[in-house]
């Protein structure tokens, strides 16, 4: 209850200038369609078009850490595991692997090979996952599993079982059985290599722990965001825009359907937002309960420009998330996506928690260095990271040509 009062509070000021800016936005936007249809297009209006836009993006940004702030929930440690915790804070801060050392043998088997790095208590890979939830679009609307094995196998139908009817003492034929398959999500390692000085592991008031998992937030953030979009699958997981693709008309499994947007590299010239309704009704009803848009930002500045038939933008913001909505749907914002060009897949649509499976390998190793780039400590984290499309039903793209 504290935390809804404090964003309401927090949050006031950046809502109030989201909707002050989108006002100015629809009128400036309005006067440079009025200058176009009159024949008479003002450079000065697009300018002030392009710095609105601008000023929109960073509220609406603004407005999602706030959110997000207000939602994190806190870490807490396990008491069973304070005997690992102490030694751990011994390793990082003076290299002390005699603790975690003699760890090996009890019943709790958090050590491994020095020359692979130490197993890092539970609080720190939770850490590292929240940290990474929070600036990594496809973690925050994707299934994440976390598994102990290397590859995380998924039994899946292709076919539903047939069914009949019959009375009540009528006689039962025999039906098909559901056509299985299983998918195959193997998990590759991410690593990053970071440094400290020996002053900073030193000062008692740093905590360690939150210093490796903010360093490693954006190296592995950003690799993961890339992977989850455009992955080959080889060591790293398979984005959900390497399947094959196919006109959504033919659509088969193991393929990802897509929609036209009617121009080569552009929305169609008339009745654009029609092809938008056609890439939201792609998906059946199931999907589109919790279906959203995914695209870049510059995507996202180019529709904010788009109207329906009766003259009313199709982009809206959302005051509470901070988020923002396209023909009534959630967008999510990410970079990783391609921008409007010809052929490109800038736009996808569905509900990406049933459509795209992200696997983590339980675990955090770190290795600590203190040779390899002296005076400097070298820290090696490595976390293993799979992910890949669960459900070809579930995400549809939009292709930019016309046919």
């Amino acid at each position: 209850m504290r935390k809804e009062t404090k964003m309401a509070r927090d949050g006031a000021p950046q809502q109030d200038a989201l909707l002050a800016a989108f006002a100015d936005f629809r009128a400036a936007n309005d006067a440079r369609l009025a200058a176009i249809e009159a024949g008479r297009g003002d450079v000065l209006l697009e300018e002030k078009v392009d710095r609105i836009d601008r000023a929109l993006v960073e509220q609406k940004s603004a407005l999602e850490r706030i959110a997000r702030n207000a939602n994190r929930p806190g870490l807490s440690s396990d008491p069973a595991v304070s005997e690992h915790k102490s030694a751990w804070g011994a390793y990082l801060r003076r290299g002390d692997e005699s603790a975690l050392a003699r760890l090996e043998t009890k019943a709790l088997s958090v050590g491994s090979n020095p020359d692979g790095g130490y197993l890092a208590p539970p609080d720190l890979d939770r850490m590292i996952e929240q940290r990474l939830r929070d600036v990594s679009p496809m973690r925050a609307i994707a299934s994440v599993r976390t598994t102990s094995a290397t590859v995380f196998k998924k039994p899946i139908s292709t076919a539903q079982a047939a069914t009949g009817w019959a009375a009540e003492t009528g006689a039962r034929s025999v039906t098909a059985s559901p056509t299985l398959a299983s998918l195959e999500f193997p998990t590759a390692e991410l690593y990053a290599n970071i440094a400290a000085t020996q002053a900073l592991l030193d000062d008692a008031y740093v905590n360690v722990e939150q210093w490796i998992a903010e360093e490693v937030e954006q190296a592995f953030a950003g690799q993961e965001r890339a992977a989850f979009v455009s992955g080959d699958g080889t060591n790293k997981p398979k984005g959900f825009l390497a399947y094959d693709k196919i006109a959504d008309a033919s659509h088969a499994w193991d393929k990802i359907g897509f929609v036209l947007s009617g121009a080569a590299g552009a929305f169609a010239s008339s009745n654009p937002v029609d092809r938008l309704l056609d890439l939201a009704y792609a998906p059946r009803a199931e999907f589109r309960q919790n279906g959203r848009f995914a695209m870049n930002r510059k995507t996202v500045s180019a529709i904010r420009k788009l109207k329906d038939a009766d003259g009313r933008y199709i982009w809206q913001p959302e005051q509470q998330s901070g988020g923002a909505t396209i023909l009534g749907y959630p967008v999510s914002e990410i970079e990783d996506m391609p921008d409007i060009a010809a052929d490109a897949f800038a736009i996808a649509f569905g509900d990406f928690a049933r459509g795209y499976l992200i696997v983590d390998r339980a675990g955090v190793n770190v290795l600590r260095d203190p040779f390899t780039n002296k005076p400097y400590v070298m820290f090696y984290v490595t976390k293993r990271v799979g992910g890949g499309v669960q459900n070809f039903d579930a995400i549809k793209l939009m292709k930019f040509a016309a046919s």
